[in-house]
């Protein structure tokens, strides 16, 4: 049987309807509702061929089990993104291009992996890779705090980090890991080639193993009197540098 899900807000609601309108069953909004905003996905929805119905906002706090909603939730089949590391590197292979991949070891915090989705998603990265346990998987609240970005980069969870690093490496995928103690600095880092960031854990950082299978450790300058950067941020500020290098390339 397909699996379902609930997708409440605009932002979720909007990137479905973008990415795979077929897989929205049932649309509902607010019936006090008729500002700009809400007309334009009604006229968005009905274009894509998905019937949006009116309903109390009552109904709505009892679909979205909580969730801020906005006046839209949508009930959709499960959008499959790629499952598979290999699959992701195979098509790239195929298309010439090189591959950008976010590795996160033990993100806990669904905030977190919703911002770094999000990140991802903006800086065109091609999968976003943790291991099954002591991470988060794809919630409500990851979702929501995505801002649609669960519904366009694939989120591959792992039995083993260390394990499917080292086969990323066979793949000629350059593994960089963040270190304050690491001597070089993120900018000298080769973003051109296909490589992957390896963000470690709130408070914790990466675990030894992880730490142990990069390729490459790097530091994000700090200029001021805050030591470290959140993940989702310390996570835009690698994969931008990647994006600027990779655009200064192409010129």
């Amino acid at each position: 049987m397909m699996s379902s899900q609930v997708l409440a807000g605009f932002h979720a609601v909007i990137a479905r309807l973008r990415h795979a309108p077929e897989t929205i069953k049932e649309l509902y909004f607010d019936e006090s509702r008729r500002d700009k905003r809400i007309l334009n996905l009604i006229e968005q929805a009905k274009a894509a061929g998905v019937k949006p119905r009116t309903v109390p906002a009552a109904r709505l706090d009892g679909m979205s089990g909580g969730m801020r909603h906005q006046g839209v939730v949508a009930l959709a089949q499960a959008h499959v993104l790629a499952v598979d590391v290999d699959e992701v590197l195979d098509e790239l292979e195929d298309k010439g291009e090189p591959a950008l991949l976010l590795l996160l070891d033990g993100v806990t915090d669904p905030h977190n992996l919703g911002a770094c989705l999000r990140t991802a998603d903006a800086a065109g990265v091609h999968a976003v890779i943790a291991p099954r346990d002591k991470a988060v998987g794809l919630n409500a609240t990851v979702r929501r705090v995505a801002c649609g970005a669960a519904e366009t980069v694939p989120y591959i969870m792992v039995t083993n980090l260390a394990r499917t690093m080292r086969a990323l490496k066979e793949r000629d995928v350059w593994l960089v890991g963040t270190d304050d103690e690491a001597p070089a600095g993120l900018h000298q880092v080769d973003g051109r080639r296909s490589m992957g960031w390896v963000m470690g854990a709130e408070g914790e950082g990466m675990r030894r193993l992880t730490r142990e299978t990069c390729d490459e450790l790097v530091n994000i300058p700090m200029l001021g009197s805050v030591e470290s950067l959140n993940v989702s941020v310390a996570s835009a500020v690698c994969l931008y540098e990647t994006v600027r290098q990779r655009m200064a390339a192409k010129g």
